[in-house]
C-alpha cells in the first residue's frame, strides 16, 4: 500500500492501472487534502500570532527540516552540521521527535548504551556518529531544555519544520533532487506537508542528488568504504561478491541506486518501511540469498546486536560546495554570537 500511495504521489504521467486508482481516489483524497492543508495553515498562523505560544530556547535552534513526507536526507545533513560545528569549537547538541523508538519516559538522553527501540534509530545514529549530546522527546522543547543541562551552546532538531511549539533562529530544508515535490498535493493526495510557498520563508535550501535550482545548495551523499557489523573491518563494496542489499529508509531505491553507481548489482534488493524493526531470523533468511548482506548505516544500528560476520554497512558523508556550506555555517555563528557565549 506504501508503493501504491508513492507512486500515486511522485508519478507525474499515471498509466495503466495507476492512471485508474488515481482517478477513482481523486474525489476522496482532494477534500481530505484541502482539509489537512487548512488545519496545517491555521496551526502554523495560531503560533505566528501568539495565540499560540513557542518555546524560546536561551540559545540558537536550527531547524533541519522538509515539506514532503518520507526521507530526504534530513539525517545525513543533521550529521555533517554537527561536525561542522564541533570543527569550528562549538558544542552542538541534537534534539528529535525519536520515531520509531518508545522511551520508558520523556524527554529522554541518548546514551552509548540507548537501543534504537527506546530512541528510535536516527538519533542512535547520530549519537553514535557525532558524540554529541542527543535527546528525544515527541515535545521538542522539553528535548531542548534537558539539553542546556549538557553543556551545548547550539541545538539542530533533527526534523520538526512543522512542530511551530518550539521557536527557531534558522531553517533548512532537505530537497530530494530526485522526486522533487511530486505532485505537488497536500497529503493525502500528495506528499507535501506544507505547500511549496513555504520555501520561500525558510533560510537555506539544500538539494539532495539531482539537479539543484539556482536558489538551492547542491548536495551529494558520498560513500565511503563498507565496515563490518561484526568486527568493524572494511573493504571497498566492489571486493565483495554475491551482495543482498537491504534498506529501510525513506526511500530505499536511493541506496540501491548508490551501489549500483559503484559499480555493484546485488543479487537482491530488499525494501523495507522506515523505522521498520529488524529481526535476527528475518535478516538470516534475507542473507542466505547471497554471501553478503549490506545495510545502510541507519538500519545497522538496529542490528549490532545480532549481527553476523557477513553484514556490512555502508556509510555516507554529505558534502556541499565550499561557498554553500560556509555560508550556512556562518549564519549559524552569527546568530550564536548574537546570543552570546553563554547557553545557561
Amino acid at each position: 500500500m506504501a508503493t501504491l500511495i508513492e507512486k500515486i504521489w511522485f508519478q507525474h504521467h499515471p498509466r495503466g492501472l495507476l492512471l485508474l486508482l488515481v482517478v477513482l481516489l481523486w474525489p476522496l483524497l482532494w477534500p481530505l487534502s484541502k482539509l489537512f492543508g487548512l488545519i496545517s495553515q491555521r496551526r502554523r498562523m495560531q503560533y505566528q500570532s501568539g495565540q499560540k505560544t513557542s518555546y524560546r530556547a536561551p540559545l540558537p535552534i536550527v531547524v533541519v527540516g522538509n515539506i514532503t513526507a518520507g526521507g530526504n536526507g534530513k539525517t545525513p545533513v543533521v550529521i555533517w552540521l554537527v561536525e561542522q560545528l564541533q570543527a569550528q569549537g562549538l558544542k552542538p547538541g541534537v534534539v528529535s521527535r525519536g520515531y520509531g523508538g518508545k522511551a520508558p519516559y520523556y524527554p529522554y538522553f541518548v546514551t552509548e548504551q540507548t537501543s534504537t527501540d527506546i530512541a528510535g534509530d536516527e538519533p542512535v545514529l547520530i549519537s553514535r556518529r557525532t558524540g554529541a549530546p542527543v535527546a528525544v522527546s515527541p515535545k521538542r522543547a522539553e528535548a531542548v531544555k534537558m539539553l542546556l543541562e549538557h553543556d551545548v551552546d547550539v541545538i539542530i532538531t533533527d526534523d520538526g519544520l512543522q512542530h511551530y511549539a518550539l521557536a527557531r533562529d534558522i531553517e533548512i530544508v532537505v530537497i530530494d533532487g530526485q522526486r522533487r515535490f511530486g505532485n505537488q498535493q497536500l497529503i493525502p493526495l500528495g506528499p507535501l506537508r506544507e505547500t511549496c510557498a513555504r520555501l520561500t520563508d525558510v533560510d537555506f535550501l539544500i538539494c539532495n542528488g539531482g539537479q539543484a535550482q539556482a536558489s538551492e545548495a547542491p548536495m551529494q551523499l558520498k560513500p565511503s568504504q563498507l565496515i563490518n557489523l561484526k568486527t568493524g573491518a572494511r573493504c571497498a563494496v566492489t571486493e565483495l561478491e554475491d551482495i543482498v542489499a537491504m534498506a529501510g529508509i525513506g526511500h530505499p531505491p536511493r541506496f540501491f541506486n548508490t551501489l549500483n553507481e559503484l559499480g555493484v548489482n546485488p543479487v537482491h534488493c530488499q525494501p523495507f518501511a522506515d523505522h521498520q524493526a529488524f529481526s535476527e531470523n528475518g535478516l538470516n533468511q534475507l542473507a542466505q540469498q547471497g554471501q553478503h548482506l549490506v545495510m545502510t548505516e541507519k538500519d545497522a544500528v538496529k542490528c549490532h546486536t545480532f549481527a553476523q560476520s557477513n553484514w556490512w554497512y555502508l556509510p555516507v558523508d554529505a558534502v556541499l560546495p565550499e561557498f554553500d556550506a560556509q555560508a550556512i555555517i556562518n549564519r549559524i555563528i552569527e546568530v550564536k554570537e548574537e546570543y552570546g557565549s553563554s547557553s545557561a
